[in-house]
């Protein structure tokens, strides 16, 4: 219910701000030198004569059954745009993350074991330092040390129009995957090693070291699973954070992606296709927050006792 309540906040939000766009949404689709008589055809044909409140219901449902309107520049459906751009800005954002968490869990189980030592030290160092670069200059100087100067990944991402061209390049997937995971790799790192220090204090692991159990066994076994816990709660809530972030990546290195296609439709103030990327954009994003609570509650039995 939560989810449904936010989602509709969102929409809600969305609906005014076409309202309070500088001339309306009729001059930012045919521009500065339509007349009086085409703004007032195209307010009659998409509806934005009728009262602001059957606006809004009529919007509600067209965004229900995803009819997300016309795209002005490009003479196609948004729901078409999107279910061509969608694909591949999953595959982007799903193999950054699954890079993020290979790397993360292990440098944070790494800096609980050397902690307080140059290790962690340095760790720590390095995971402050890529969580403060931004997205586009992290992008633009991995191109310049491995495209530019050593010439070993191109610049440019696939730019095939299919899923098998996208994967069939793989070479050039690696710049923006890096880009995009690399400021996840520093969240998740952080809260991991956070994570496992809280869970070497607890009561359960002073238990199997009284019993006798090997050190690795107390840390990968006992510590290990109750410390990634926070993680799938983490991971849910991050979603935003990583595909607002594939949207400068995409831009960056010129993926075919949702993210690309946002950045061309506000440059080319095409709002029907603006609006659909967010809306699109935080329902992904409702959606893993609300599957992470459903995880966190399967994965610990205590939080369902609780709710018992």
């Amino acid at each position: 219910m939560q989810a449904v309540v936010v989602l509709l906040g969102v929409i809600l939000i969305m609906f005014l701000l076409i309202h309070v766009i500088p001339g309306g949404e009729a001059r930012a689709a045919l521009g500065p030198r339509a007349s009086q008589s085409q703004l007032h055809a195209f307010d009659r044909q998409n509806g934005l004569t009728l009262p602001l409140w059957d606006q809004f219901f009529r919007y509600v449902w067209s965004l229900v059954r995803f009819r997300l309107g016309d795209s002005v520049s490009q003479n196609q459906t948004v729901g078409a745009l999107i279910a061509n751009r969608l694909p591949k800005t999953i595959i982007l954002v799903g193999f950054s993350t699954l890079v993020a968490l290979v790397v993360a869990i292990p440098l944070g189980i790494l800096q609980v074991i050397r902690r307080n030592k140059p290790v962690d030290y340095a760790l720590t160092g390095v995971s402050f330092v890529l969580y403060a670069v931004p997205t586009f200059l992290l992008g633009t100087l991995l191109i310049l040390w491995f495209s530019a100067d050593i010439k070993v990944f191109p610049a440019e991402a696939p730019q095939g129009q299919s899923i098998g061209s996208i994967l069939g390049d793989p070479r050039a997937l690696i710049l923006p995957v890096l880009t995009l995971a690399a400021v996840t790799i520093a969240s998740f790192s952080r809260y991991m090693r956070s994570s496992m220090m809280e869970a070497m204090t607890e009561d359960y692991i002073r238990t199997a070291r009284a019993k006798g159990a090997a050190p690795r066994r107390v840390l990968y076994i006992h510590a290990l699973r109750n410390a990634i816990i926070p993680i799938i709660t983490l991971l849910g809530l991050s979603i935003g954070a990583i595909v607002s972030g594939a949207v400068i990546t995409e831009d960056v290195f010129n993926f075919p992606g949702m993210g690309k296609l946002a950045v061309d439709s506000a440059t080319r103030l095409d709002i029907p296709v603006l609006l659909g990327t967010t809306f699109v954009a935080t329902v992904a994003t409702v959606a893993g927050n609300l599957i992470a609570d459903l995880l966190y509650a399967i994965v610990d039995p205590r939080i369902r006792y609780a709710r018992a």
